[in-house]
């Protein structure tokens, strides 16, 4: 096995851990995912979070209430340069809120989020965190392709907004 397919495998490994730590409600976990400096986030909706205390807290508050939650990654993109790699994926997000009153699950929503997690090679070889960037998908990858065919006779390709909207994604 080479260093750069080892690195690879060392990298998806790290961005499942990731994922798993929120899944489980683990801040413990969680927290050793992330570099210990100069980290940020950005979470679906919210400003730009930067700090190790900010950051955590950020996940703390997400965690405490979030009854349930669970990613299902589509679209999963290593690259892996020296110590860094970039990873990004769709969040195919499940998640529920308090239960109901007789104690069976509250209701599922489902959503997509595209993120972007950069990791750094820390001191002791383990990949970690440095950032995460979660955009929600605003639309269906269907009805991009529906509004890209009916304009074709008014939109080119320097247009930048192949369907004609203010939307925009990423």
């Amino acid at each position: 096995m080479t260093g750069a397919r080892t690195d690879i495998e060392a990298v998806e490994a790290a961005n499942t851990a990731l994922y798993d730590a929120i899944e489980q409600g683990d801040l413990d976990a969680l927290t050793e995912r992330w570099l210990t400096d100069d980290i940020s986030v950005v979470h679906p909706g919210w400003p730009v979070i930067n700090g190790r205390d900010e950051v955590l807290r950020s996940y703390a508050l997400i965690m405490a209430n979030t009854e349930y939650i669970q990613f299902f990654l589509t679209d999963v993109e290593v690259s892996v340069l020296g110590d860094t790699a970039l990873v990004t994926c769709t969040e195919n997000i499940l998640s529920g809120g308090p239960s109901e009153a007789d104690g069976s699950t509250g209701p599922l929503v489902g959503g997509l989020v595209v993120a972007t997690n950069v990791f750094r090679r820390a001191e002791d070889g383990d990949w970690r965190v440095w950032s995460h960037h979660g955009s929600p998908v605003l639309i269906d990858r269907d009805d991009e392709d529906d509004a890209d065919a009916s304009d074709d006779d008014t939109a080119s390709a320097d247009d930048g907004v192949a369907d004609g909207s203010d939307d925009t994604i990423g």
